[in-house]
């Protein structure tokens, strides 16, 4: 694994996986149970942990190819999705100046409004082209993350590394999204609790 110094942490990089590994002969898909979703979160994750590399190099793939075969849509999506970020950005911070500028001045406050439906109208094309770069990639890992059975060395890899509290991208991902939505990763917690209790 390749090592990056982030802050006072080692981040480490798993290899690329092979494609034979990750997608053709050796890899066997199943339709994963939905009536066990312990299961199927605990391959998820384990998958997710397992081919992270591969992941992000097929997101950066299908983003780069989406962004390819519309590159005008996908730059002023790109504008768009910044320019209304940062009104609502604006908005969130300066509300109260907004609300006294509003009640002074009601017809420019219909006046923006009307303007920025218009510019989303306008720009609402660019928009989907945009979003499609950046669901459709998570939709693909999910799909695959889901169907892609585990191998031996899936797990002996994800054991060794979770034993070894070895800290990749996808873990802390996975890390950060446990913290936000308060859902235990199943994989790497139960892992963590017998590495604490030694």
């Amino acid at each position: 694994m390749d090592k990056v110094k982030i802050g006072n942490s080692e981040l480490e990089i798993p290899p690329l996986r092979s494609l034979d590994d990750f997608l053709l002969e050796s890899a066997r898909f199943q339709i994963p149970n939905v009536k066990d979703l312990d299961k199927w979160g605990n391959r998820v994750v384990n998958n997710l942990l397992y081919y992270q590399t591969n992941y992000f190099f097929m997101s950066a793939c299908i983003f780069l190819v989406v962004g390819l075969i519309h590159p005008g849509k996908m730059l002023v999506g790109i504008l768009a999705t910044v320019i209304i970020l940062g009104v609502f950005a604006y908005v969130s911070t300066e509300g109260r100046t907004i609300h006294n500028f509003k009640k002074r001045y009601p017809v420019a406050g219909v006046i923006f409004i009307l303007i920025g439906a218009c510019f989303v109208t306008y720009t609402v094309g660019s928009l989907l082209v945009f979003l499609t770069g950046i669901l459709l990639p998570f939709s693909v890992t999910f799909l695959h993350a889901s169907m892609r059975l585990r191998n031996i060395k899936n797990k002996l890899v994800n054991k060794i590394e979770g034993i070894g509290l070895k800290r990749t991208p996808m873990g802390l991902v996975l890390e950060y999204l446990d913290d936000v939505t308060g859902l235990t990763v199943r994989a790497q917690s139960s892992i963590m609790e017998k590495y604490n209790t030694y």
